[in-house]
Formats: structure tokens, C-alpha cells, sequence
């Protein structure tokens, strides 16, 4: 038996796999007390444990016999979803990582938004409540019946709010505006697939892949199908356990 754990800024995600197959499944907030959730989700699991996400040095200093990177973790999770994968598309709730791989699933390159909070689950989470949705799942479900047409011009985390709330204060249907900040981070996203050189099959993964709306706009302005892992926020813990499993060295 072998485990992953993928400790990120929003939610901790947990794989245990024994003989090839996933045994156990979890998911939880990361909360302020990280490092005791992940131990706790880790009761009764024995075996190698590798780490992953934000959290995974001080894992390592806790309990963690091993960690990876979310590149490779992302990387082997996915490889292992769909095997001949050449673009990983990772959207967190702090960065976006765009990842290109080799035809066995070595990663080629990459590139990281990780500087602010633009185009992340993040800005969504804070756009979603700017126009008082409850959940950021009600916000994508309201873009996907909005008008095309509405522009927002900044990216910046705070400036979109401000043009959000103007247009909400113009009379603007809020759908419309959802739509709008929803292609907003459909169009720096796409920039950042193209920077790099993205091949299709394209597989999505992080807690953002769950949002039908951003699915369906990406498809559209990349032309190609994305494919989503059922549990898409799981597949970093997955190449976590992968590594796990396989005795990779840390780093």
C-alpha cells in the first residue's frame, strides 16, 4: 500500500493505491492547520507516503517519506488518466500550470501563473462573491446562460471586481458579467496554452475543471475536446501515490 497526498493552498487531496488500483479517496479544506488534516486523513494508511501541492516540505519534515512537484505530480496523474496525454492543464486555487508532455508522460515544459491570483480559482471564488453568488458553482452555472458581447479589460484581481461591480451598476444582467469574467480567464489561459505549445489530447485537472462553464469556453476557443478526470482536484494526490508506489526519490 502506497499513498499520495496533495497538500494545496485551497483543499487537501488524498490517494491511496495498493496493487495498481485506487483503494481510498479523500478531500478535504485545507483549513489553517494543514499539516494535522493531512495526518488525520492519513489514519489507518500504511506504506510509503509521498507529498505534493504547497505543503509538501513541511510534510516531508512531519510525516511524508517522500515529495514530488506538482508538475510531475500532475504530470503522472494524468499520464495515468489517459495515457498518451500531451497537455496538462492545471487551475488551483492559486496558480494555473500549463504542462507539455512527452508521448510517455515526461514533461517537455511548463509554465506557472503564479504571481497573483489572475485567471485562478481564486479570482473566480472573489468575482463570485463581488456578485453575490453563494457558491462559485451557482457563478459558473449563471455564465453558461449569459450573452457574449461584455468585455473585461483587467485581469487584475481587484480592478476586474471594480469593473464587475460598474457594469452591475450600469444594469448589466449579472449572467452577462459571469460570462465575461468567465472568457476573461478563458483568454489568458489560452495565451498561456499557446505560449507553450499545447498538443491535444488536453487533459484539465484542479478544483477549476469542476466549472462546466470554463470547460465549454475553452473548447471553443482552443477547438479541441478537454478532458476531465472524474475527480479532476484528486489528480495531483494521484501522481503523488504513483511516485509513492514506484520509490521515486524526493525532491
Amino acid at each position: 500500500m502506497f499513498a499520495g497526498i496533495d497538500i494545496g493552498s485551497r483543499t487537501i487531496g488524498l490517494v491511496v493505491m495498493s496493487g495498481g488500483g485506487v483503494k481510498k479517496t479523500g478531500l478535504e479544506d485545507t483549513g489553517f492547520q494543514p499539516l494535522d488534516k493531512a495526518k488525520k486523513m492519513l489514519t489507518q494508511t500504511t506504506g510509503r507516503i509521498f507529498a505534493t501541492g504547497y505543503g509538501r516540505h513541511a510534510a516531508m519534515s512531519s510525516f511524508a517519506h517522500g515529495a514530488i512537484t506538482e508538475i510531475k505530480a500532475h504530470a503522472m496523474g494524468s499520464h495515468h488518466f489517459l495515457p498518451g496525454v500531451r497537455t496538462v492543464l492545471d487551475m488551483g486555487g492559486q496558480d494555473t500550470k500549463v504542462i507539455l508532455l512527452d508521448g510517455n508522460g515526461s514533461v517537455k515544459d511548463f509554465q506557472m501563473n503564479d504571481r497573483c491570483s489572475a485567471g485562478t480559482g481564486k479570482f473566480l471564488e472573489i468575482m463570485s462573491l463581488a456578485l453575490g453568488f453563494p457558491a462559485v458553482a451557482e457563478f459558473g452555472n449563471a455564465a453558461l446562460d449569459g450573452r457574449p458581447g461584455i468585455k473585461i479589460s483587467n485581469m487584475c484581481t481587484v480592478f476586474a471586481e471594480s469593473e464587475a461591480v460598474s457594469l452591475l451598476h450600469k444594469g448589466v444582467a449579472i449572467k452577462d458579467i459571469s460570462l465575461a469574467l468567465h472568457a476573461a480567464v478563458v483568454e489568458r489561459t489560452a495565451g498561456m496554452l499557446q505560449r507553450v505549445g499545447f498538443e491535444p489530447p488536453l487533459v484539465f485537472t484542479g478544483g477549476v475543471a469542476n466549472n462546466r462553464c470554463i470547460i465549454e469556453l475553452l473548447e471553443t476557443r482552443l477547438g479541441v475536446k478537454v478532458m476531465v478526470p472524474k475527480e479532476p482536484q484528486l489528480v495531483g494526490a494521484l501522481g503523488a501515490a504513483l511516485a509513492a508506489g514506484a520509490n521515486a526519490p524526493a525532491c
